[in-house]
């Protein structure tokens, strides 16, 4: 073998070198940045979990957690329903009893 095939081989040996050198450290930053898109993947989806439970203990408390109000609120509504019906019947009560008496006192044969 010559210098010149002694230089080339050694010329390829070390550009392999590099190579594999070029791809050690490519594999490590895909690693890193895989680790790093995971990372910020689960701190975005605590960040999101922890937003819709707020979200959702807020309405539990609306719906179910303050209900002392709901309460005062539903008899507020039942009480203005039985006022509103109770006008209404007493509206239409005297055609009631003079329709009443009236089948009540005609004779029929």
């Amino acid at each position: 073998m010559s210098q010149a095939d002694r230089g080339g081989i050694q010329a390829l040996l070390a550009a392999e070198q590099d190579a594999q050198h070029i791809v050690a450290n490519a594999r490590a930053a895909k690693t890193a940045r895989l680790r790093q898109a995971k990372e910020e993947a689960d701190r975005e989806v605590a960040q999101y979990r922890a937003q819709r439970e707020s979200e959702f203990r807020k309405k539990l408390a609306e719906t179910s957690g303050d209900s002392g109000s709901n309460v005062k609120r539903l008899e507020a509504e039942t009480n203005q329903k039985i006022q509103r019906l109770t006008a209404e019947a007493n509206k239409i009560a005297p055609e009631v009893t003079a329709l009443l008496m009236k089948y009540v006192t005609t004779v029929r044969n």
